[in-house]
């Protein structure tokens, strides 16, 4: 069925993003343990100065930025174990 399909979609894509930033914070929590200091080791990715549009009447900003860690790959696999096993 086309829409069970679709659905299926939408899960993997959220469990998959609430794995990204569940991991990035237990990345960002973990930086101040000794011994989990490893888990916020990644790497940025982006613009490091937004892009500005000015139109006159109107003024676009484009900027991306993304942090990879440890714990975001860690979080993704999980979320893709998950996933398989609803």
């Amino acid at each position: 069925m086309k829409g069970t399909g679709s659905k299926n979609a939408w899960a993997l894509f959220l469990l998959v993003l609430a794995g990204i930033v569940l991991g990035g914070f237990i990345g960002m929590l973990a930086e101040g343990v000794s011994a989990l200091s490893w888990l916020g080791y990644g790497q940025t990715f982006g613009l490091e100065k937004p892009i500005v549009l000015n139109l006159g009447l109107l003024v676009l900003t484009f900027g991306l930025t993304i942090k990879i860690t440890i714990a975001s790959i860690i979080g993704v696999v999980i979320a893709i174990i998950i996933y398989r096993f609803l």
